[in-house]
């Protein structure tokens, strides 16, 4: 009988616990496939890769410099395109269209512009550097031009995803396959710089050497520089299978580091001040 004078005399109302919450599973990979970038990114630092590509967290802010780069990619692909269609080359006036197009369709908000930059300054500039492409030999290459911004996908590595490559650039001659990539640069590269970025190439040599196998694959990064005095250099990769094996084997690591869901920060002061990522990172607590 409860005991109506004296409540704390009262036995205790038990009340069930509610259930633990369900264990979060980690997201699942956006894609099933991997890409240069994306293997670079994790090599920068596993926990962006993780932020980008497996949680899928919007980039709020981009760089100037990334936006840049990928106008005058649009504007020089305008220009391939035009010639592979069998028409003269674009005028300037048509590139600085493509370019502008570009710069439109980004979100304001989120470019973040660098020291001494803004839209009208690096739009002169890039008018300066399709005027040193057009009256460079990359704009009017020798053979057929057979594909721009060409995607391809295969399987280059046992036991990893697919590798996807968006090629700028492929030139067929009697005897070869030209495989070019194209970058923008505040400065010249050196033979140092090429080499460190030949991982690039060396894949893409092995998703296109199908295309034609009794031809030799060869590779160059073409580099558009934004200096003072602008140029337009070409820089030439050798796919030796000793580098192209070795450069496979990080691919492999990498996956395999991927895949044991191995993320960390890697703090760095050229890249973290940059990362559309600081605050998650800073929260991330492993």
């Amino acid at each position: 009988m409860l005991n109506l004078k004296n409540p704390a005399a009262q036995s205790p109302v038990r009340t069930r616990s509610p259930p633990p919450p369900a264990p979060t599973q980690p997201p699942k990979p956006l894609r099933d496939y991997l890409s240069y970038s994306a293997i670079t990114t994790y090599q920068r630092c596993p926990l962006s890769y993780y932020f980008k590509y497996i949680a899928g967290l919007p980039e709020k802010t981009v760089s100037s410099s990334l936006v840049f780069g990928s106008a005058v990619h649009r504007a020089v692909e305008h220009h391939f395109n035009e010639l592979m269609a069998g028409n003269e080359p674009p005028k300037l006036d048509a590139l600085t269209g493509e370019y502008d197009r570009h710069w439109q369709e980004a979100d304001p908000q989120a470019v973040k512009f660098g020291k001494g930059d803004d839209l009208e300054s690096l739009g002169q500039l890039a008018s300066k550097m399709f005027g040193a492409f057009q009256t460079s030999p990359l704009a009017n290459p020798a053979g057929q031009i057979i594909g721009v911004e060409e995607e391809l996908r295969g399987n280059i590595v046992a036991g990893c995803p697919d590798l996807l490559g968006r090629i700028d650039l492929i030139v067929e001659t009697a005897d070869e396959l030209i495989v070019t990539d194209l970058k923008t640069s505040r400065s010249r590269w050196s033979c140092e710089q090429a080499d460190d970025s030949a991982g690039q190439l060396l894949l893409y040599h092995e998703l296109v050497r199908g295309f034609a196998p009794r031809k030799r694959v060869r590779l160059q990064f073409a580099v558009l520089t934004k200096t003072k005095e602008l140029s337009v250099e070409l820089h030439e990769v050798r796919a030796d299978r000793r580098a192209v094996d070795r450069t496979k084997r990080i691919v492999e690591r990498v996956w395999k580091a991927i895949d044991a869901k191995i993320y960390y920060p890697a703090p760095s002061p050229m890249q973290c001040p940059g990362c559309s990522f600081r605050k998650q990172c800073r929260a991330w607590i492993g």
